[in-house]
């Protein structure tokens, strides 16, 4: 009898050498990972034929498994040429999210630490749209996000996201789609799934990298894409009010790039002509080569 659980959608997961269709069963109660949390993973796309920055998102998954302790054993050539070769198994038009993972199956002195000689990998991709550009709320978390003294924030790592769940479990709730997450500080650090963007007067702003939250991929992107025409982007630490006052917000992230907020609290806001144009930049870079 299969003890895989069906999939949500489409799936197939490469594990141990070979492909398998849905969610494979992989980790039973003895693996350090079950218990102990030791896993890390990234989360690169698919859309409209191309898969942009999949070579730094392959890389960044090895950057964490080895910040977390683990050993990676594939490199970011592998695993970009995995994920090509799992891609010919949909269908060509259904959004595919790409999730390289590794984990460790033992523990280390007294279990507590993983092994690093116990890594295992696995790449699974599966069906999932990205949301529609019209927009989201926000509202302002009582949770905030750890530091490097606290929490492995140097790492995409799965001990994490329980923080960001609660965070949007919270805000919606309260009537909102997501939530700003500040940092101990009491600074903006991000939504809880994603980068923040604000614009005032013309000028792009986001919060500083400091630390606390992962400085991400499509963040970088849009950063370097918007200076290409002649538009810096100031990284500075921004608090709350910043963002009440703000003339648009918008958010990166890997799951659906660049997407507007239209209200914040009790704020609504329309989507801004630089959040267009920022969505406008990165398809256009999408579909010029950014694809590795």
């Amino acid at each position: 009898m299969s003890l895989a659980v069906p999939a949500q959608s489409k799936t197939w997961t490469y594990v141990d050498g070979d492909w398998h269709e849905g969610n494979v069963a992989l980790i039973g109660p003895r693996s350090h990972t079950m218990w102990l949390a030791s896993s890390v993973f990234d989360g690169a796309r698919w859309f409209e034929g191309v898969a942009p920055d999949l070579d730094l998102h392959a890389e960044r998954v090895n950057k964490s498994a080895i910040a977390l302790g683990l050993k990676p054993t594939m490199s970011a050539e592998e695993i970009v040429g995995l994920t090509w070769d799992g891609l010919k198994k949909f269908d060509g038009e259904t959004a595919v999210y790409i999730r390289p993972m590794y984990w460790a199956e033992h523990g280390g002195y007294m279990g507590v630490p993983s092994d690093p000689e116990s890594t295992r990998f696995c790449l699974c991709l599966y069906e999932a749209p990205m949301i529609a550009p019209a927009g989201f709320s926000l509202t302002v978390s009582p949770f905030r996000r750890p530091s490097l003294e606290t929490m492995p924030t140097n790492a995409k790592a799965g001990c994490l996201y329980p923080n960001n769940g609660r965070a949007i479990v919270d805000a919606r709730m309260r009537g909102f789609d997501n939530a700003l997450v500040l940092d101990m500080l009491g600074n903006v650090a991000e939504t809880a799934s994603s980068n923040i963007f604000l614009v005032k007067d013309g000028q792009v702003m986001t919060p500083v990298a400091n630390g606390t939250f992962l400085s991400g991929i499509t963040r970088a992107r849009t950063i370097s894409l918007l200076a290409s025409e002649g538009m810096a982007t100031i990284e500075k630490s921004l608090s709350v009010r910043d963002f009440l006052e703000a003339d648009e917000i918008f958010s990166t992230g890997n799951h659906s790039k660049v997407v507007p907020v239209t209200r914040i609290e009790t704020r609504d806001l329309q989507p801004g002509p630089v959040a267009k144009k920022t969505r406008d930049l990165y398809w256009e870079f999408a579909h010029a080569g950014g694809v590795n």
